[in-house]
């Protein structure tokens, strides 16, 4: 088992100065470990994992200096603070030490009295920052979590509306992520489809009809067909879900790459690759590939699924749709990678039946 003490690395070619740097801090509740070599020190240093080295500049084969350079190119070891010990007092030495990553010099031969301050003070700075990088990684992932709770319950306003769509949030943002990821792994959209940028989608699908909060129920609930004045009043749940997005921006005072993922998923996840479809007539990349590929979940989950208006399809039905609506309705980029995963599509429906 990991000690609780701190681990204070001391690195000397002389096992005197070792011996004697530890009877100095032996009031400190700590523990000590040692190389008496640079290059012996790197691997201990990488496997230990100290909360302060100290460090020799002058040694034999590798230098101090070269030491603490190693050290500051590997992530693992980069943020260990060094206190340089060393006879070495002229500027230039002392200014090289601090450019590499020291963050004190204790001049050789040292004084007990000066050594024990100087590591007890770094032993402090560093438990502050300990601490307070953890509290910062605590408040954001409670940041994070209400976040994400905020996001599903505006979704579910929208579905709230309209209690027949059941788990439609949850199936399409399903069907979003397993779609993303399938691009990626195939190449296509590497300039966008990152990982982080795959969560967003993930995260922000759910707010892809907010914008119905906005509709009447006499069009919204209507058991039949729209008349053509209706149906130009519900396709504006693309635009209204783009406004209320966008007033989230404003209050949050400025533009963040979940909001504006979440902007292009509402205002264009009803556009058309061939140019036909609504809020705005967009055509091919000119859509963004958040609305494209929202599309492709949307429009399956809606042949699918009972409605008001309309009886559900089994998925054979709904794959005959899709296919026709390759290169026109949908971008065939994305269509060819939802034939891919049409398996896992049909599993998500039967798993989160309305």
């Amino acid at each position: 088992m990991k000690s609780a003490k701190p681990l204070i690395f001391i690195v000397d070619d002389g096992l005197e100065n070792i011996q004697l740097a530890i009877t100095h801090l032996r009031e400190l509740d700590c523990d000590f470990a040692y190389a008496t070599s640079g290059e012996q020190a790197l691997g201990r240093i990488a496997t230990t994992q100290p909360q302060l080295i100290l460090m020799d500049v002058m040694m034999r084969g590798m230098s101090g200096f070269e030491v603490a350079e190693e050290l500051g190119k590997d992530e693992a070891t980069s943020s260990i603070p060094i206190i340089f010990l060393t006879a070495r007092t002229e500027s230039a030495a002392v200014a090289k030490g601090f450019t590499i990553g020291g963050v004190d010099y204790v001049t050789k031969p040292f004084k007990g009295v000066e050594l024990l301050s100087r590591v007890r003070t770094h032993l402090e700075l560093r438990s502050y920052r300990a601490n307070l990088e953890r509290l910062v990684e605590e408040r954001t992932h409670e940041a994070e979590l209400l976040k994400d709770v905020i996001i599903e319950a505006m979704g579910e306003l929208a579905e709230y509306r309209d209690p027949e769509t059941g788990n439609h949030i949850q199936r399409t943002r399903a069907y979003v992520q397993i779609l993303a990821r399938t691009l990626a792994q195939q190449g296509h959209f590497s300039d966008v489809l990152t990982s982080d940028y795959i969560t967003l989608l993930w995260k922000s699908a759910p707010l892809h009809d907010i914008g119905k909060v906005a509709i009447r129920d006499s069009i919204l609930l209507k058991p039949g067909r729209l008349t053509e004045e209706e149906f130009e009043t519900m396709k504006k749940h693309t635009l209204y879900g783009e406004e209320v997005i966008a007033n989230l921006e404003q209050m949050a005072g400025q533009p963040t790459s979940f909001l504006n993922c979440a902007k292009d998923i509402a205002g264009s996840h009803h556009e058309k690759y061939d140019g036909s479809g609504y809020p705005r007539g967009l055509a091919g990349d000119d859509i963004p590939l958040a609305g494209r590929i929202m599309a492709v979940a949307d429009v399956y989950d809606a042949l699918i699924s009972k409605r008001v208006y309309k009886d559900s399809m089994n998925h054979e039905q709904a794959m005959t749709i899709m296919l026709e609506g390759k290169g026109s309705h949908f971008d065939p980029v994305i269509l060819d990678a939802f034939l891919l995963v049409e398996p896992d599509f049909r599993q998500i429906a039967s798993s989160n039946t309305d």
